[in-house]
């Protein structure tokens, strides 16, 4: 079910904006910051994305797993066994 409020567009500083109302904020599930993408005439806002969300627990499964080697071969050049220090 979709709820509408109407509210008007009240100036911040140099900019514009909306007062999203508590409500709004609840059934959204939105904290704190946020997307915001046009489609024509319409504004979608909805919680911003954590591009490295879930990472933790994927490397654990991949190691659980032993799928986290390397999959090329190590290959020392004569720089690597001469010149650097380990």
């Amino acid at each position: 079910m979709s709820t509408a409020i109407r509210t008007r567009i009240i100036k911040i500083g140099n900019s514009q904006g909306v007062r999203i109302p508590k409500l709004l904020l609840e059934q959204s599930g939105i904290h704190t910051e946020v997307e915001i993408e046009l489609h024509g005439d319409h504004l979608t806002i909805r919680q911003a994305a954590h591009p490295r969300s879930g990472w933790e627990q994927s490397f654990a499964e991949m190691a659980q797993n032993h799928d986290d080697l390397l999959l090329d071969g190590v290959s020392a050049t004569v720089w690597d066994q001469v010149e650097w220090e380990w």
